[in-house]
């Protein structure tokens, strides 16, 4: 746990009295205190520094506690809050652990149970901080934001994203249906400047021309029936953010017209309205279709492709990429047995096997749900050829191996656990107990695994 007295808290009460007893009760704890006797004052005090914990009234005269709660989550997602009412009810209660409160406590506090509660939120935040870092450095090793990847198709890619996400240059993403293709657009906004404000995704797929007009550019009172009140389309709502549109190839040429107007000029037109509205949107594209090949059909406009590719991101199937298959099983599984609260302790070379023959048509989509699946119905904590569903065991469905790679399934998966856990006991400065906790995996399990990668 971090020391006391590194850990910043504000206390935020209308009640200047309780404040300033609060404050110094925690203050002897060896915590750096600060005090505001209001709503907005803490709001301003949040915007202007991080903290780490905000203990705030629930009842004040200008600002409730539970807005500040989440103006406080919205600024800082990984500040805790413990809110404190003299009114209790259970109702209260609810609504503020809902909205993401770390406790709840009655006036007046019992200073020794808000110390105690105190110190509890320094360690759940110690250890949320540390499995963000351990995050961070799994990605710098072997991914960007999430996505995961070690061939030198993929490291190109990342190389791509580092470079291009700060920028505001529009990115067309190429690449078959399941790659991945959204979560490059989110990572890429992400990384920007843009962060803070809205990314919004849209499939032009999904919907007719008349539909996807209204969902892109918005329209006014009684544009057309149905159209019973003004609605902001999906340029006005990413104003300052990203727009992210998923399969722009199948995007009416009508519709594509109207986009190259928006990007040419910055503003765009509700339907049923002739005034302009100015938007400030960067634009990331996707789609699985070869748009040259759209271009001689004369089913897209070649002006418009060429403002669309500034930047090119091309992501490989997972066929072209099985060298990454360790590496993505291991994420999956660490991930979705959380989700499922199902510890699984490895899979077998077996299963692996049968990973490495199927041709994955869904790419790493495909692959996720397969693992969620064997997670799901498995019987004990082990993956194997039993678990693998169905349809990638069947003979239509396998191939031959590439050569070397059924001896050196565990080998792979071996190296990309190792990784993890050197880096975990770096992140934990040795401590096993913590390394333990950041990898999901109990003390007894992390000291076999160190002895056999003979990591201390």
């Amino acid at each position: 746990m971090s020391h006391p007295e590194k850990v910043k808290v504000l206390v935020v009460d209308d009640d200047a009295a309780h404040a300033e007893a609060t404050a110094e009760s925690l203050e002897r704890a060896g915590f750096s205190m600060s005090t505001v006797t209001s709503g907005n004052e803490g709001v301003r005090a949040i915007e202007a520094e991080p903290f780490d914990i905000v203990v705030t009234d629930l009842v004040m005269r200008d600002l409730s506690g539970l807005d500040l709660l989440r103006k406080a989550k919205a600024r800082w997602p990984d500040i805790e809050v413990i809110v404190m009412t003299g009114y209790p009810s259970y109702e209260t209660a609810v609504e503020a652990l809902d909205g993401g409160a770390y406790d709840y406590l009655d006036k007046p506090v019992n200073l020794q149970i808000l110390r105690a509660k105190l110190k509890k939120a320094v360690e759940k935040q110690k250890l949320v901080r540390d499995n963000l870092e351990l995050r961070r450095q799994i990605d710098k090793r072997f991914g960007f934001q999430g996505i995961v990847g070690n061939t030198q198709r993929m490291r190109k890619v990342f190389d791509v994203l580092q470079q291009v996400s700060p920028s505001n240059a529009t990115v067309l993403i190429l690449g078959e249906s399941g790659t991945g293709k959204e979560l490059v657009a989110r990572a890429i906004h992400q990384n920007s400047p843009r962060r803070g404000n809205h990314f919004v995704p849209l499939n032009c797929a999904a919907l007719s021309e008349s539909i996807l007009e209204s969902e892109l550019f918005g329209h006014v009172k009684g544009a057309f029936t149905g159209a019973t009140y003004d609605r902001k389309g999906r340029f006005e709502y990413a104003h300052q953010g990203t727009l992210f549109l998923d399969e722009i190839g199948d995007m009416p040429l009508p519709i594509q017209v109207k986009l190259l107007r928006v990007i040419e000029y910055g503003e765009i037109f509700r339907v049923g309205s002739n005034e302009p509205i100015k938007v400030d949107v960067r634009l990331v594209c996707a789609t699985n279709q070869s748009l040259e090949g759209l271009i001689r059909d004369g089913r897209f406009r070649e002006d418009l492709y060429f403002r669309l590719k500034v930047v090119t991101v091309e992501l490989p199937p997972l066929r072209e990429r099985l060298d990454d298959l360790p590496l993505l099983v291991d994420t999956f599984i660490k991930e979705l047995s959380a989700t499922h609260k199902k510890p699984i302790s490895r899979i077998t070379p077996e299963a692996m096997q049968l990973f490495y023959k199927y041709p994955w048509p869904g790419n790493v989509r495909e692959l996720r749900n397969a693992i969620e699946s064997m997670i799901v119905l498995t019987k004990d904590d082990v993956l194997d050829g039993d678990d693998v569903p169905n349809y990638i065991t069947t003979p239509r469905a396998t191939g031959d191996s590439r050569p070397g790679e059924a001896g050196e399934t565990g080998v792979h998966l071996e190296t990309a656990e190792k990784e993890l856990i050197r880096q975990a006991l770096a992140i934990s400065q040795g401590n096993r107990e913590k390394a333990a906790q950041l990898l999901g995996i109990g003390e007894r399990t992390l000291y076999r695994k160190i002895k056999r990668f003979e990591l201390g």
